[in-house]
C-alpha cells in the first residue's frame, strides 16, 4: 500500500523513492523479519498451548527425533506467511497481478499444509490427509494459477518454455503449458515439503532460492537488464522481488526460533506454501528450468524418495538407509548440524550456478 504514497511524489519530492523496486524490496524484508520477532513467541506460546503434544514423530523416522523433537509444535509456517502477507502487502504494488497470483498459490497451499497439521497434531497420527486429495487439491490451484499466467505474458511467450544458455530457443507448449507449468509448481512445493525434517534445513535453502529468484524477477522485469542479460522480458514480473524479499525477512525471523533445538516446526503450512511460491514465480519469470538448479537440493530430497519407494515395490531392496536423503546422511552417523549445514552450503553452490546461467547465453 505504501507505493500509493508516488501519488504524492509531485509534491512530496521524497516520496518519490516508493517508486523503486530494490527500496520496497529492502523494506519487505525488513517489515516481514520485524513482524515475525515482534509475534513469533505469542504465535509459538498460542500453538504450544493448543496442540499440546506438539507434531507426532514418526515411528519409521529416526529413533533419535522420538527423544529430541517430541513435544515441539508445528504450523510455525504460520509465522511465515503471517510476516509474508502483511510485507508484501505494504509494500508491493496492489496493481500488480502477478503478485496477487503468486500470494494466492502460496496461501491455497498454505491452507492444504495447514489442514495436514491439524489433522496430525489433533489426532496424532500421520497420512489422515490422503496423498491423492491432497495433490489434486494442490494440481487445482495452480492449474488455475498457470492459467491466470498465461494470460498476462506476450502472446509469443506466455505459454512457451524457455531454455537457459540458449537464448533464442523457445518450445511453445500450447496449452499443454498448463499442466507442465502446474506440475512445476506442485512439485516444487512437495520437494520443500520433503525436505523439511531437521531444524533449519528448509528454511535456509527456501531464502537462498527467494533471494535468487528475487533478482531473476526484477531483471525480467526491467527490459533493460533484460535486454542487457539476454534474457526473456516479462513486463510486470520485477515486483515479484518485493515478494521474495518478504520471504527472505520472514524467513530469517522464523530460523530464530527454528535454530536446533527448534522452538517450532515449519510443518507442512509453511513448506508446501514456500515451495509453491518458488514454483510460481520460476514459471511466471519463464525460467522453469533454472529452478531446478538452484532448487537442485529440493529435487534431490524429492528424487531420493521416489528411488527409494521404486527400488523397494520393484526389488523388495532399498538404495538408502532411509529417506528423505538426508535422514540417510543421519544413519551414516553425520550430526543433524553437520547435515543442515552442508545441505546449506550446497544450496549456496546451486544458486551460484543458476544465478550464472543468466550471463551464459
Amino acid at each position: 500500500m505504501l507505493y500509493l504514497l508516488v501519488e504524492f511524489s509531485d509534491k512530496i519530492n521524497a516520496l518519490n523513492v516508493f517508486r523503486y523496486i530494490t527500496f520496497r524490496t529492502g523494506g519487505a524484508v525488513v517489515t516481514a523479519l520485524l513482524f515475525v520477532f515482534l509475534f513469533g513467541p505469542s504465535i509459538i506460546n498460542l500453538l504450544r498451548l493448543k496442540q499440546g503434544k506438539g507434531q507426532p514423530i514418526r515411528d519409521d523416522g529416526p529413533k533419535s527425533h522420538l527423544l529430541t523433537k517430541k513435544g515441539t509444535p508445528t504450523m510455525g509456517g504460520l509465522m511465515i506467511l503471517s510476516g509474508l502477507v502483511v510485507s508484501t502487502v505494504l509494500w508491493a504494488n496492489p496493481a500488480n497481478p502477478y503478485v496477487w497470483i503468486v500470494l494466492a498459490v502460496t496461501l491455497g497451499f498454505g491452507l492444504v499444509g495447514f489442514y495436514d497439521d491439524y489433522l496430525k497434531v489433533t489426532r496424532q497420527s500421520h497420512n489422515l490427509f490422503s496423498g491423492r486429495t491432497r495433490l489434486a487439491i494442490e494440481a487445482v490451484i495452480a492449474a488455475a494459477a498457470c492459467f491466470a499466467l498465461s494470460q498476462l505474458g506476450r502472446p509469443q511467450l506466455a505459454t512457451s518454455l524457455a531454455f537457459p544458455i540458449v537464448k533464442e530457443l523457445l518450445f511453445d507448449l500450447g496449452w499443454f503449458f498448463i499442466i507442465f507449468a502446474a506440475f512445476i509448481i506442485v512439485g516444487a512445493g512437495n520437494a520443500v515439503n520433503l525436505t523439511d525434517g531437521l531444524d533449519g534445513l528448509a528454511i535456509v535453502p527456501v531464502m537462498i532460492a527467494a533471494a535468487s529468484f528475487g533478482m531473476i524477477a526484477y531483471l525480467s522485469g526491467n527490459i533493460v537488464f533484460s535486454e542487457y542479460l539476454q534474457i526473456h522480458y516479462v513486463a510486470g514480473t520485477g515486483e515479484l522481488a518485493v515478494l521474495c524479499g518478504a520471504v527472505i525477512g520472514a524467513g530469517l525471523g522464523f530460523l530464530w526460533f527454528n535454530a536446533p533445538p527448534a522452538s517450532i516446526f515449519m510443518g507442512d503450512t509453511g513448506s508446501l506454501a514456500l515451495g509453491g511460491l518458488l514454483g510460481s514465480v520460476a514459471v511466471a519469470t519463464k525460467h522453469e528450468i533454472v529452478l531446478a538448479i538452484i532448487g537442485g537440493l529440493f529435487v534431490l530430497e524429492a528424487v531420493s524418495v521416489i528411488v527409494q519407494v521404486t527400488s523397494f515395490k520393484l526389488t523388495g531392496k532399498r538404495v538408502f538407509k532411509m529417506a528423505p536423503i538426508h535422514h540417510h546422511f543421519e544413519q551414516l552417523g553425520w550430526t543433524e548440524s553437520q547435515i543442515v549445514i552442508r545441505f546449506w552450503i550446497v544450496s549456496v553452490v546451486l544458486a551460484l550456478i543458476g544465478l550464472s546461467t543468466l550471463k551464459l547465453r
